[in-house]
């Protein structure tokens, strides 16, 4: 927070990672109550995206969830552009000033990497896994969970194959077990996200994995190795994906982390506690910035107890995210997982 007003981003205009989020009524949802966004977002979340589909790699269906019409939307998806754009849409013009790549601060002023600087009176690092702000704050560093995904799609896939839509369905597939996992993901405008994991415990995995990323043909040949011991139907979803192959290595920050609080600065979402990618960050990411705001609201004049406030309140609600967020991760990528998430689907308890 630049000022009291203005948000500097570091990159210009409004792209986005291609994806969707899963809010969850307690946390993401109950910052776009907070906000007043709560109607705009229902008109743009889709409640079938609540549909479940688990199964074995040997194609053994577990479990098929299917939202009625009429069921609540306690977990909807939406599409990440689309919760972007109405976060962005709802902000007074010119509260963002794109293009400002945050090189340093210090003594109330921020310095960007063209050379230009600005005033602040509190400075939010929110600004993802690698972020620069940290280092203000704490020495903690992301690491490698060795947990490696690369992520493909199928474009209008109703279209061009709808045979794979119909397995898919409206909402999540999940393929669990032996170490991997296929999971595809309906978003908003037709396209199939399909995500693939491997454990491996080397850093530089995706070097040596033989997946020429280079070549998107040859890469999808060489993944569809790696899953030929899975059902047909499931290397066939690989086999239907375009061009588009990004590999990611998964990194989170240590559970519990937290830092002595100081006076014009603080963190939130991934900056603050990088967690696995199971459904907990992003609407962890949107109550920190509720829960910021409110705490400033309710003492304007005293910034530093606002941010101690804050801070006290995020340490414990993240740090038990993080560590339900391990439990999850630890379950996905065992020898039984599918079985194990059927198991927890069914109790509620990991």
């Amino acid at each position: 927070m630049a000022g009291r007003h203005t948000c500097h981003r570091g990159h210009r205009g409004r792209r986005q990672r291609a994806g969707r989020w899963r809010t969850d009524a307690g946390t993401g949802q109950r910052a776009l109550r907070e906000a007043g966004l709560i109607d705009q977002f229902h008109a743009i979340a889709r409640r079938a995206g609540q549909d479940m589909r688990l199964l074995e790699p040997d194609g053994t269906l577990l479990l098929q969830e299917d939202t009625p019409d009429d069921a609540p939307l306690d977990r909807p998806e939406v599409d990440r552009a689309d919760l972007r754009n109405l976060l962005l849409d709802s902000l007074p013009e010119h509260a963002v000033r794109w293009g400002h790549v945050f090189a340093s601060a210090d003594d109330g002023l921020l310095h960007f990497a063209d050379g230009s600087s600005a005033t602040y009176d509190l400075l939010v690092g929110a600004d993802g896994a690698n972020s620069r702000v940290r280092a203000l704050l704490t020495d903690a560093r992301p690491t490698h969970t060795g947990q490696n995904i690369v992520e493909l799609g199928i474009p209008d896939i109703d279209r061009t194959h709808p045979d794979l839509a119909a397995m898919v369905g409206r909402g999540n597939y999940w393929v669990l077990g032996d170490g991997q996992s296929l999971a595809a993901q309906r978003n908003g405008d037709g396209r199939v996200r399909i995500g693939l994991s491997f454990y491996r415990t080397a850093e530089d995995w995706f070097a040596t994995s033989g997946i020429p990323f280079g070549d998107p043909a040859a890469a999808r040949m060489r993944l569809i190795e790696l899953f030929t011991g899975c059902d047909a139907r499931f290397t066939a979803l690989i086999a239907a994906c375009d061009d588009t192959v990004s590999p990611r290595s998964i990194t989170t920050l240590p559970v519990g982390l937290t830092w002595p609080s100081r006076p014009g600065v603080t963190l939130l979402g991934d900056a603050a506690h990088l967690m696995p990618p199971v459904g907990q960050g992003a609407n962890m990411a949107l109550l920190d910035g509720a829960l910021l705001g409110l705490a400033l609201a309710a003492h304007p004049d005293d910034f530093p107890t606002a941010v101690k406030e804050y801070e006290r309140e995020m340490f414990e609600r993240t740090s038990a995210a993080g560590r339900q967020s391990a439990r999850v991760q630890e379950t996905l990528m065992s020898p039984d997982a599918a079985q194990k998430i059927l198991a927890f689907f069914r109790s509620g308890r990991m």
